[in-house]
């Protein structure tokens, strides 16, 4: 090859757009939350707890994990973990009694951009409560819902990760344990042990669910949906409980975000159990996101975060009750190091 032909080629290849090629890039939120979501009065659904009675209407009600799905209706839902307010003492004793159906709430916009106003989505009937999985666990949290076959598949947990399928996320039909897992470690400082809170991610053929466990975050993959791997720990602390895991894959490589349970609360008020550090971690391996800080690449503001995307491939992070009761919703924007 001759000297002007290299020298053509290198020419080319300076004209070639390299933003961004490379770089990692780290999400940065805008700090202006919407409360886009604040649940109203209901009944509860049952059965009986130490504090709460199955048919009595409660006013105050608490939401924590969630997901977001866009229906074939053409609407925005946000499905989730939900109890009526337990007001104990002291507070922790009650800070998950009740948890035993998802909410569900519907946006009357299209567009998600749309339903960015305060008090926007509005409940629909709660799903999912022990008289509709009987044989179940009483638990119902963290539900994360994707869209396979044409058909809405919900995963929820905790412990056995379960599974239900809905055509159009009104009815929903149960398809039993996708697997179970417990942590036998007697560590006191371990809050949690067994599989929780779960999150999928679809990437290159394969589905790899995420989800926590004794001072972890665990992945199993698939490419049915039905049939999973055994469990790999992705990342470890020693340092905090982690919880809400999301995987998201973008700009080439895999980012991990963690919400922490540092167990410090005064318990003066519920909102204190309600953490809302959540940290950020690349990789290009998604089966290694290291231990604790070492591939951290920046910390955001949230409680239990979903990591989305809109019609228009704008990038959203969710909060629940922090910094208000129920669901808020901030943009993320996507930067290079500073």
């Amino acid at each position: 090859m001759g000297t002007k032909q290299l020298l053509f080629i290198g020419l080319i290849l300076l004209l070639i757009p390299t933003e961004g090629l490379g770089q990692i890039l780290i999400p940065e939120q805008a700090n202006e939350y919407v409360h886009i979501y604040k649940p109203g009065s209901d009944v509860f659904f049952g059965p009986d707890t130490e504090n709460l009675k199955e048919g009595q209407r409660y006013e105050e009600w608490v939401p924590n994990d969630h997901t977001f799905i866009k229906g074939n209706d053409g609407k925005w839902h946000i499905f989730g973990i939900t109890h009526p307010l337990v007001e104990t003492d002291p507070l922790e004793d009650g800070i998950h009694e009740g948890e035993y159906a998802s909410f569900h709430a519907i946006s009357s916009a299209t567009s998600f951009k749309e339903s960015l106003k305060p008090n926007h989505y509005s409940d629909l009937p709660k799903i999912l409560s022990p008289k509709d999985r009987p044989g179940e666990i009483l638990q119902n949290h963290a539900p994360y819902i994707i869209k396979k076959d044409g058909l809405f598949q919900m995963v929820y947990g905790h412990s056995p990760i379960r599974l239900a399928v809905s055509s159009d996320l009104h009815t929903w039909v149960l398809k039993g344990n996708l697997f179970s897992e417990i942590d036998d470690t007697k560590d006191p400082t371990i809050l949690f042990n067994d599989a929780r809170d779960p999150n999928l991610l679809y990437h290159d053929g394969t589905y790899y669910m995420v989800y926590c466990s004794a001072k972890s975050v665990n992945l199993r993959e698939s490419k049915d949906f039905i049939h999973w791997s055994s469990p790999r720990t992705i990342f470890r602390t020693a340092t905090f409980d982690p919880e809400s895991p999301s995987l998201i894959f973008h700009n080439n490589s895999f980012y991990l975000f963690v919400c922490s349970w540092d167990g410090n609360w005064d318990q003066k008020e519920i909102v204190g159990a309600y953490q809302y550090k959540t940290y950020v971690l690349n990789s290009a391996d998604l089966m290694d996101f290291g231990t604790d800080a070492e591939k951290q690449i920046t910390t955001l503001n949230s409680h239990a975060p979903e990591i989305f995307q809109d019609e228009d491939g704008q990038w959203y992070i969710s909060s629940v009750e922090w910094p208000y009761r129920g669901v808020s919703i901030d943009k993320l924007e996507w930067v290079g190091p500073k």
